[in-house]
């Protein structure tokens, strides 16, 4: 349990200490000098980007989404959401190993002698483990963290975990990276990004087909009288 409680401790720390740090006015005060070292240094400001998101979501520290804002700005829109991807899926593979070595064997074995909903919840989880793996990272309803926890928790295979969390925040990258590949003009004018591209009917659309895709092979099971 070492693991899962030093990555605990770490976040409840890096949470108090790093809470006013990681935001977009950090960003905007000291985008000179990371331009400054991207066009210096550019491998490394690669390698030290990559570490960093890494490093902030395996510990679950907060400012995820300035972190993406800042692959976009410094990178562009390609590759810069490589590198946010690169950095987000590996941060979050190495906090699900962690805590699923720690927790996740032995408390799947309680439940399941336990018994009762929420065995029987873990074996519905078991018999979806894609589609619901999938529909947990490209549906906005479970924060990322959690989306992390849950997983290891219920002691989930790690190559289906890993798979489908590197597939399903391709979306959501895409459109933070962009958002954060404009953010030169929004600085200039002394603005803050808009989020409410989200909203808009070419980043909604695809998302809903991708979540009916995710939906219809457990309404098909349903349908064929397996338990959900």
């Amino acid at each position: 349990m070492i693991p899962a409680l030093a990555l605990l401790g770490i976040a409840v720390l890096g949470a108090v200490v790093f809470r006013d740090a990681l935001t977009f006015e950090t960003l905007a005060r000291h985008r000179a000098d990371l331009l400054a070292f991207r066009d210096a240094h550019y491998a490394a400001c690669v390698l030290v980007f990559v570490a960093a998101y890494t490093l902030l979501v395996a510990f679950s520290l907060p400012g995820a989404t300035v972190a993406t804002l800042t692959g976009g700005f410094l990178f562009g829109l390609f590759p810069g959401v490589f590198f946010n991807l690169a950095g987000a899926t590996t941060g979050a593979i190495l906090l699900f190993l962690a805590v699923r070595a720690g927790f996740g064997a032995s408390l799947a074995r309680k439940i399941d002698a336990h018994g009762g909903k929420v065995a029987r919840l873990r074996a519905a989880l078991a018999a979806n483990e894609w589609e619901v793996l999938f529909l947990m990272r490209v549906t906005p309803i479970v924060p990322f963290f959690a989306a992390n926890l849950i997983p290891a928790l219920l002691n989930i295979r790690a190559d289906r975990f890993a798979l489908t969390t590197a597939v399903g925040i391709i979306p959501g990258a895409l459109v933070l990276t962009s958002i954060g590949a404009g953010l030169g003009e929004v600085f200039e004018t002394g603005g803050a990004p808009d989020f409410g591209v989200f909203l808009e009917p070419y980043v909604v659309g695809p998302v809903v087909g991708l979540v009916a895709l995710g939906v219809l092979p457990i309404l098909i099971r349903s349908l064929r009288k397996k338990e959900l």
